[in-house]
């Protein structure tokens, strides 16, 4: 399901960043919201997407059991070697995903420059809804095959907007 931009996001955000600083201390080296959530006025799936930057993704049990300790579920993901994924609650549907990235790395650049672009270019956030919507009447999102064939379908128009972001110097 889509959902309407809820203004009230960046604060459910800042509350979760709070205890995700809490419980990891000085393992996150930084942390964002990201996903459609963090774009101003963009309709999305109403889950707070979330970057954990840290110093090294191995071992994961350094961040995955504090994350376990306030509710997270790691999904085991042949990413894991770039983007470990955690979310909660345990079963669907979930309020909250974090995915984990090693700082300065490129997973972080390019999540952080997606949502950068379009904060800053409004024609093509409104793009990427008219997209999500029109693949959420395709897909049954309560589905968890159906939600990663999802977001592989969106894959061109977001490989597409990174690709200006680099030359731009996001």
């Amino acid at each position: 399901m889509i959902a309407a931009y809820d203004p009230d996001w960046p604060r459910v955000f800042e509350d979760e960043r709070r205890r995700l600083a809490a419980a990891l201390g000085s393992v996150a080296e930084r942390i964002e919201h990201n996903g459609s959530t963090a774009v101003p006025g963009l309709a999305a799936k109403p889950i707070i997407d979330i970057q954990i930057s840290v110093a090294r993704l191995h071992p994961l049990e350094a961040y995955g059991r504090p994350l376990a300790a306030i509710g997270y579920t790691h999904l085991a993901h042949v990413d894991d070697d770039r983007c470990p994924f955690f979310h909660r609650p345990a079963g669907w549907p979930h309020t909250h995903h974090v995915h984990v990235v090693e700082s300065r790395g490129e997973e972080e650049r390019r999540a952080l420059a997606f949502r950068d672009y379009l904060r800053d270019h409004d024609r093509l956030a409104r793009e990427y809804e008219q997209l999500k919507r029109s693949l959420a009447e395709r897909f049954d999102l309560l589905d968890e095959v159906a939600r990663e064939a999802y977001a592989q379908s969106k894959t061109e128009f977001v490989e597409r907007v990174l690709a200006r972001a680099f030359a731009e110097g996001y």
